[in-house]
């Protein structure tokens, strides 16, 4: 008996379907993971309500999980039965069982949870990438993260004040602000208040070398606001909507720079996945992040997950439970 959560039109997390599914075999070059946990993150919206989309449908979405290697496919020589792993960025996690390629797999080491795992692969990942390679943070610099509290940015936020940078924090609500006081910001904006302006103010007048965008539309001029001429603003998400302004607007703002990364192309060769999933295992294992696992579901209920987190209710990282 295999369940998955299917998604067979798009739309709300009403579409979030619950079903008996056929166990699947590894082919060459795949594994099949009996999943202990699945990760929650806003990609899995934008596959759900269309903004991405699938190869076919209906769909089994989700991009990240943990569990134990049940079987092999041929030609899979770097893990057997019984390995604890965990994977970011192979559509299909919301399944109790399931196939994905060996290659995306890295073993998880002893001191790290698969909840855990399962947490932080594609969040840890992605602020792994962000911290050290679209934009290396430096000892001494000052940035901005939006979304603080949110998955990827309470990491972001413990990375950088790791690599020694002062770091502002902007949430939504005075309860997300204690949180991300907690991890070690050093200021913590409401969205309410102008975000420029406080900028401004903390930097005296210097404004920011990079500011680091999961909301997207709503918030990409004030991010763009907060920069010096040639800063670099990362677009990595857009939980308000995708960004549509004109690029003349960077010029306008003193020739700014706009990327738009993904992990997926990050991690695309073996050798970097590997080397940023261990770079992730290795910060968290000495305590420099933690990984805070703050809501569970059953994965079954994913869609009063998926209603949470588009309601901003979520904080930290999310996992489901088959």
């Amino acid at each position: 008996m295999n369940h998955a959560i299917r998604v067979h039109e798009h739309g709300g997390p009403e579409k979030l379907v619950w079903e008996e599914v056929p166990k699947p075999g590894p082919k060459p070059g795949e594994v099949l993971l009996k999943q202990t946990a699945v990760g929650l993150n806003y990609i899995d919206v934008y596959f759900r309500t269309g903004l991405y989309k699938a190869p076919s449908m209906p769909v089994t979405i989700g991009m990240e999980g943990a569990g134990v290697v049940e079987a092999v496919g041929d030609g899979v020589t770097d893990l057997k039965v019984g390995d604890r792993v965990a994977y970011a960025g192979a559509l299909g996690a919301y399944a109790e069982a399931r196939v994905a390629p060996a290659e995306k797999m890295v073993k998880i080491p002893d001191g790290i949870t698969d909840q855990q795992a399962a947490a932080m692969m594609l969040q840890g990942m992605t602020a792994c990438f962000l911290v050290k390679q679209t934009y290396p943070v430096k000892a001494g610099e000052t940035i901005l993260v939006h979304a603080a509290a949110g998955g990827v940015g309470s990491i972001l936020v413990q990375w950088a004040k790791h690599l020694g940078a002062t770091v502002i924090g902007v949430v939504s609500t005075q309860e997300k602000a204690d949180l991300v006081k907690s991890l070690g910001a050093d200021h913590v904006l409401l969205t309410s208040e102008n975000i420029p302006a406080r900028v401004k103010e903390i930097t005296k007048g210097a404004m920011l070398p990079v500011v680091y965008d999961s909301v997207g539309k709503d918030t990409f001029v004030t991010s763009l606001d907060c920069l010096r001429p040639r800063g670099l603003m990362i677009s990595y998400g857009n939980a308000s909507g995708p960004v549509t302004t004109d690029l003349g607007i960077l010029a306008a703002k003193g020739s700014l720079y706009v990327t738009r990364p993904t992990l997926n192309t990050y991690t695309a060769r073996r050798e970097d996945l590997v080397a940023t999933a261990n770079d992730l295992f290795a910060v968290v294992k000495s305590g420099a992040v933690k990984i805070g696992v703050n809501q569970t579901f059953p994965l079954k209920d994913a869609a009063r997950a998926h209603e949470a987190l588009e309601a901003r209710k979520t904080t930290g990282s999310t996992v489901l439970i088959p």
